[in-house]
């Protein structure tokens, strides 16, 4: 289906391309042509595309109800919360549509935090280079300078410091006592794949307990499984206080959740905060789905080896390749940056090796593969991107190098 027009807003830079159908990690274009999907929608189709028994629950609860209001009760909505709660170590969940609504909620239990402890002017202590949405909260937490031009002023309340640097937070600390919260991500996705030390994630628990902040972590791209755990986090052996999930908690339809304990379990009165659509009966029915899935066919340890296997492929295919400057990953969440900016490799993997990859921070490949992907499929995925870059044109000579600019970062898997 051509269209030689279009109604639609100028968000996004689209590709050439419209799928019709797809099963697992494959997928079909209008023409018939084939792929192989290695983003799965972004970290959201982490069960594989037109999965059985999520499609067949979602023809059976639209057929039942899809909507009454949160003025009632939704059974599967208590369900789930159950579920995520027990799975988390959490007390008590909001549900509602997205990771940018989630990540709100999350601002708003710590603007209450805040004002609970009397604090007048409540900040948040966020980090560089993060990404948290593009709600105008959620961009203020944003540590992207490109993403807020053209939408200022931003929200004022959020004190950013360097990523995976606990002296910076001490420092902050120290010097602002208005600090109420830190919303961190265990992996900063569209900050380039960045894995935050099971070291520093711990001192960071142990300094909002000394100082009586809420520590929120952004799960929405690292959770449900994609880094060998079910959630990010947990491989510092942590607990937050404040969690927020969305993306593969559908496969594909949209939901999103804010979880808590302790204090922050309790901030919201009735009134205070809402969403029409967040935990309807059919996005709820089908979290349920996927949670039982990924714990009956052990997703999150299967993520663990197959990721294990990627960043082992990638690092032997590409360890040596003269403009890669680091590999680095947990589980099926992978990054490899280059030594310039490679954007439009984006449209040369889908054009030559029929693969669907995304670029973060202009330098930097992201890989986010279903997690159901086989052996045979991650291999391949490694060869795809291995031949990609075997035809990367070389820098211009009067263009100053990354590496005269940044420390180059030793290869890693």
């Amino acid at each position: 289906m051509q269209h030689t027009t279009s109604h639609l807003m100028r968000a996004y830079a689209r590709q050439p391309v419209s799928f019709a159908r797809g099963s697992g990690a494959r997928l079909w274009d209008e023409n018939g042509v084939e792929y192989l999907d290695a983003i799965a929608g972004v970290a959201v189709t982490s069960l594989g595309h037109a999965h059985p028994e999520i499609a067949a629950v979602i023809a059976e609860q639209a057929g039942l109800l899809l909507h009454t209001s949160n003025v009632f009760r939704i059974d599967w909505q208590e369900k789930l919360g159950e579920s995520l709660c027990a799975l988390a170590g959490m007390q008590r969940v909001f549900f509602c549509n997205s990771g940018a609504e989630a990540n709100e909620t999350a601002l708003k239990l710590a603007r209450l935090h805040g004002h609970r402890r009397q604090v007048a002017q409540p900040q948040i202590l966020v980090m560089e280079n993060g990404f948290h949405g593009r709600t105008l909260a959620t961009l203020s937490a944003t540590g992207n300078p490109a993403k807020h031009q053209g939408f200022e002023p931003l929200m004022p309340g959020f004190l950013r410091v360097p990523y995976d640097d606990i002296e910076a937070v001490r420092i902050a600390a120290d010097q602002s006592p208005g600090i109420v919260a830190v919303l961190i991500e265990p992996i900063q996705g569209e900050g380039g794949i960045r894995v935050a030390s099971a070291r520093y994630l711990r001192e960071l628990r142990t300094l909002c307990d000394e100082r009586d902040w809420l520590l929120m972590i952004d799960e929405i791209q690292a959770g449900m499984g994609r880094t060998g755990a079910w959630f990010g986090h947990q491989h510092a052996g942590i607990t937050p206080d404040v969690m927020t999930l969305a993306k593969a908690l559908g496969n594909g339809l949209p939901i999103g959740a804010c979880l808590a304990r302790g204090e922050a379990a309790d901030l919201f009165s009735p009134g205070q905060h809402g969403s029409t659509f967040g935990g309807n009966p059919l996005a709820c029915r089908v979290g349920c789905t996927v949670l039982e899935i990924m714990a009956r066919d052990d997703i999150p340890h299967r993520a663990a080896i197959l990721g294990a296997r990627l960043l082992t492929g990638l690092q032997k295919a590409l360890g040596k390749h003269p403009n890669v400057l680091a590999i680095r990953g947990q589980g099926l969440m992978a990054g490899i940056e280059l030594d310039r900016s490679c954007k439009e490799l984006v449209g040369r993997a889908l054009e030559e090796q029929r693969l669907l990859i995304t670029v973060t921070r202009d330098t930097t490949i992201r890989l986010l593969p279903p997690l159901i992907c086989d052996e045979a499929q991650i291999d391949d995925i490694v060869a795809r991107v291995a031949r990609l870059l075997s035809s990367v044109p070389a820098r211009n000579p009067a263009e100053p190098e990354l590496n005269d600019l940044v420390h180059r970062t030793p290869h890693h898997a």
